[in-house]
């Protein structure tokens, strides 16, 4: 398994991390050397800017989350077991997961 996070997109929302299971992500802060730690082609990697538009759905959300401060990297993404759990609650649509067939699964916010 794959998983990987755009970076610009991300939200820094927590829910990722808080309904995997077996520990796929981790929040780190913008500034982290860690930001670009998993497999995220270049054009997702964190470059020091959010998405506008995701910035402009979700910037004034208070859900008990701070937003736009850290960023999910998806340090372990061989774990997954591909529940899907994250791809549902990721708020910035911002996840992909590869299956070992190839099969490309895409974060739709619910």
């Amino acid at each position: 398994m794959d998983v990987y996070v755009d970076k610009p997109k991300c939200t820094g929302c927590e829910h990722c991390k808080d309904v995997c299971p077996v520990a796929v992500f981790e929040i780190v802060d913008t500034n982290s050397p860690k930001v670009n730690g998993d497999s995220a082609p270049e054009e997702k990697k964190w470059k020091g800017q959010h998405d506008p538009a995701v910035v402009a759905k979700f910037g004034q959300v208070s859900d008990g989350h701070t937003h736009f401060k850290d960023i999910s990297v998806a340090v372990n993404g061989s774990a997954c077991i591909l529940c899907q759990a994250c791809l549902i609650e990721c708020e910035g649509e911002c996840i992909t997961i590869t299956d070992d067939n190839k099969t490309v699964y895409q974060s739709v916010y619910k």
